[in-house]
């Protein structure tokens, strides 16, 4: 009986979240745009569901009512949910170009960049996942070998299992990397509409650099009310946690 009532919530809880998107939809059609938000947030904060096209067209909505910060700031999470998506990537380009400062992108390179630009090709759940298949043709190969009746046949599924083998360390260590970059990859973006990024986590500290709404930073640190972060072009400093959002 409990089951049953827990798969009747689970439906309902699903339905409406549907009808919460949906009439999110039809609202942003209507120009409506602020009462699309509210719809769209419903179902983010109510139904706890989150989905890369619910954040795009919340950064949608926001970005039609020239609110730089959280336009951005959705886009960026619709991209965690769906990397590498070109339309996403195209609408906070324009978001980006609404913003105040103009921050270099430094390029990462090395042997750690040419590894991450390898593994980030597949969220880390997909590489298990692709793991566990060719796990599952190197037991059909061992199989294969196990039975072979002639030394040709054995060769040729031994080195099969080999290589198998391979690919499956190959992507278990892909996952697993893309995993933890995943954990301590920080992106927050700024929602004051102008801050001092200080030297040191104190309020009497100089002023490294001023940001504006909608700027972009990684978080490496955490002290009490402050945040350690780095700027796209390698730039570091603290500022207050209130001025920022983290995405993830």
């Amino acid at each position: 009986m409990k089951n049953i009532v827990y798969l009747l919530l689970f439906i309902t809880s699903v339905l409406t979240a549907q009808n919460g998107f949906e009439s999110g939809n039809a609202l942003y059609k209507r120009g409506q745009y602020e009462q699309a938000i509210q719809a769209y947030e419903s179902v983010v904060q109510t139904e706890k569901k989150e989905s890369a096209d619910l954040y795009f067209n919340l950064g949608n909505c926001y970005y039609k009512l020239n609110q730089v910060a959280p336009a951005i700031y959705n886009y960026e999470k619709a991209l965690v949910l769906k990397p590498n998506d070109t339309e996403i990537l195209n609408n906070l380009k324009f978001a980006q170009k609404k913003t105040i400062d103009e921050i270099k992108v430094v390029p990462k390179v090395g042997f750690e960049k040419l590894v991450h630009d390898f593994t980030a090709f597949f969220h880390y759940d997909t590489w298990a996942w692709i793991a566990i298949g060719f796990a599952v043709v190197v037991l059909l190969l061992f199989l294969g070998y196990y039975f072979a009746q002639t030394s040709l046949a054995k060769r040729v599924f031994f080195f099969g299992m080999f290589f198998g083998l391979l690919l499956v360390l190959i992507c278990v260590f892909a996952g697993y990397f893309e995993q933890s970059h995943f954990k301590n990859d920080r992106p927050a973006i700024l929602f004051a509409a102008i801050t001092e990024v200080k030297s040191e986590p104190q309020n009497s500290s100089p002023a490294v650099i001023m940001l504006h709404e909608g700027a972009k930073v990684y978080v490496l640190e955490n002290l009490e009310q402050w945040r350690k972060v780095q700027l796209t072009d390698g730039t570091e400093g603290w500022l207050n946690a209130s001025a920022i959002k983290e995405v993830k």
